[in-house]
């Protein structure tokens, strides 16, 4: 894994940045690790965070559905969910 000191991520960021999106990159401060920067998809992963079913059901912008009370179906009544 790709291991840069404080001070070549200090002056360096986006190559720091470029090299997380493959894998994470070490950073080294006096010789030791204190921190790793991964991309965001990698730190959900990791974290069990995926999609949201929010995130999954996004429109694009501009996007525009039209929906009737009748496509709720017959019966339906918002105080069942609370029951």
């Amino acid at each position: 894994m790709p291991t840069m000191t404080s001070r070549e991520f200090n002056q360096d960021a986006g190559r720091a940045k470029r090299d997380a999106r493959s894998e994470p990159v070490f950073i080294t401060d006096r010789g030791r690790p204190t921190h790793v920067l991964l991309s965001f998809d990698a730190f959900c992963r990791l974290s069990g965070q995926g999609e949201s079913v929010l995130d999954l059901l996004a429109l694009d912008d501009g996007a525009h559905v039209d929906l009737e009370a009748s496509s709720l179906g017959a019966g339906w009544d918002r105080r069942e969910e609370f029951r």
